[in-house]
């Protein structure tokens, strides 16, 4: 190994918001976080969805490559609009690291008992979405 290479590869956290073009109920949520969740463990991303009051905060981290290429995917996403990028930066270490895509949202939106789900607070916030900001 070359003492130049680099051990541990490039890491990039990109957050951004959004707004549903249409309300979502449980079963699409559930569906939109399995596809999300499969595409992301391919691409090696990790992340955390925040769904409410029909908007949407998300931070996806991972390699720059696979987080450009989801990004050019999520801008073409009918689902959404409004997409504003709050931040998106190199990062050193994973936030989510347990999470392909963890998930916060009013707590009645989980009576399928979603794994990676953490309820909203009275504030509109889980532990894991305090994770995007910062």
């Amino acid at each position: 190994m070359n003492s130049n290479q680099e051990t541990t590869p490039a890491l990039e956290r990109l957050v951004y918001t959004s707004r549903a073009t249409e309300p979502l109920g449980t079963l699409a949520l559930f569906d939109l976080l399995n596809n999300a969740r499969l595409k992301n463990a391919r691409l090696g991303i990790t992340g955390h969805l925040l769904y409410a009051d029909g908007l949407f905060t998300q931070c996806i981290e991972g390699p720059p490559e696979a987080i450009e290429l989801l990004w050019q995917s999520l801008l073409k996403d009918p689902r959404h609009e409004a997409i504003s990028v709050i931040s998106r930066q190199p990062v050193t270490a994973r936030r989510f690291k347990e999470w392909a895509m963890a998930f916060s949202s009013y707590r009645y939106l989980n009576d399928l008992n979603m794994p990676g789900f953490f309820p909203l607070d009275a504030n509109g916030q889980s532990e894991k979405s305090l994770l995007c900001s910062g």
